[in-house]
């Protein structure tokens, strides 16, 4: 069978490698040999393999009856949506890891599938090499999804890591990601949580089964996090992390990314560094962790060949994934019940003790401030409660969890 890869980027060049390097162990697997015929980019490579099978124009790949699959790992919404839309109603399966396509386009995509008996699989679209989508799709079918609690952005974990560990600021532990290559040149979608939300987005579209909108999603990055609020969260035994939650309760669905203050006995405490981990709770099973590199050239190829394994299996034949185009209201974030690390100027400390149900009050020796932890309140009732108040800085709490 023979698959089209469309781009030659980090995940791309990690594609045709996977299927190389693995290529008899692949075969077994899918039930037969998949060989790339095409590679699509706009660059050339002169003296690479990869030479050999390029073409800068898409319709070589459409017009091709003998392509079977589709890798699209080009990124972006456009020209992956058209390229997207245009091989599957020539009946080719299409793979991907872009989670902007999918976030926004998931529904039609896949209702195309079914229409032309093919399929459109999005395994690296959320976890990178971590498998989700499909555990969710096929092994947890049983279940009522209750909640999804995850970190599942590897630069934004990366930062707050080198921060805690090195005690650098925010700017300083950018700068070294961008130099590792964990982070973007505009880091943009990572540190202002758009990333992760995207991600979320599908999470939250697959668990109910109809059309979140990224857009609706309650999101703050990390940006506004400092040296200062590590060295607090280190003296409470705390971690700050960027958590993706998805919770279902009585019919309503509460969706967010944002920091989170955990302590141990989280088991996100412990995912550091640029690895990734879901968190499921099934009404049934109870609670699963998925672990592993959610970024990164090979970990996320490996789950884009994942599919086209899958795709090769299924060669005509729909494999259903419920996700309808309507688009479901979510429930307001501020219902939420949460604990709230607090800090303000040390002037306003009487006053908050007012106002404030205070729970805990933490000096972690920084002169002129006056910090706390609240008692577990609504975001509404936070919100009413410290109006008056000049708050340097506001995090989310678990710690009691």
């Amino acid at each position: 069978m023979n698959v089209a890869i469309l781009g030659y980027g980090t995940v791309g060049s990690g594609v045709y490698e996977v299927l190389h390097m693995n290529h008899s162990y692949i075969a077994k697997c899918a039930g037969n040999e998949l060989n790339v015929k095409y590679v699509l980019d706009l660059r050339d490579f002169p003296g690479q393999p990869v030479e050999k099978v390029l073409t800068h124009d898409f319709n070589d790949i459409l017009n091709d009856p003998d392509v079977d699959i589709v890798a699209e790992v080009m990124g972006g919404e456009h020209p992956a949506y058209e390229f997207s839309k245009q091989a599957i109603l020539a009946g080719k399966a299409v793979c991907t890891s872009n989670k902007e396509l999918v976030s926004k386009h998931g529904a039609e995509l896949l209702a195309l599938a079914k229409e032309n008996n093919t399929n459109y699989f999005f395994e690296a679209s959320v976890g990178g090499g971590i498998p989700i989508i499909r555990p969710i799709n096929r092994s947890l079918t049983a279940d009522d999804i209750l909640e999804i609690r995850s970190i599942i952005n590897g630069t934004t974990n990366y930062i707050l890591t080198r921060m805690r560990d090195e005690r650098l600021e925010f700017d300083e532990a950018l700068k070294e990601a961008q130099e590792n290559g964990f982070a973007e040149r505009n880091p943009a979608a990572d540190i202002e949580g758009l990333d992760a939300a995207r991600k979320t987005a599908i999470l939250a579209s697959l668990v109910n089964q109809t059309q979140v909108e990224c857009d609706d999603i309650y999101t703050e990055g990390i940006t506004k996090i400092s040296a200062v609020d590590i060295a607090y969260a280190s003296r409470m035994k705390a971690k700050i992390k960027l958590i993706s939650l998805i919770r279902r309760i009585d019919g309503k669905t509460y969706a967010c990314v944002a920091p989170l203050m955990l302590n141990k006995r989280c088991q996100l405490y412990n995912v550091d560094g640029v690895f990734n981990a879901v968190m499921v709770k099934g009404n049934a099973v109870g609670d699963l962790m998925f672990y592993g590199s959610g970024a990164g050239k090979l970990p996320t190829a490996s789950a884009v060949v994942g599919d086209i394994v899958e795709a090769a299996k299924h060669r005509h034949i729909n494999v259903v994934t419920i996700w309808e185009p309507e688009i479901l209201k979510l429930a307001n974030i501020d219902e939420l019940v949460y604990s709230f690390f607090v800090r303000i100027p040390a002037a306003q400390a009487e006053k908050a003790k007012e106002r404030m149900r205070i729970d805990v009050i933490v000096d972690a020796g920084i002169p002129g401030e006056f910090a706390f932890v609240t008692e577990p309140m609504s975001g509404s009732e936070f919100k009413e409660r410290s109006g008056g108040l000049d708050i340097i800085s506001r995090i989310r709490s678990e710690l009691d969890r």
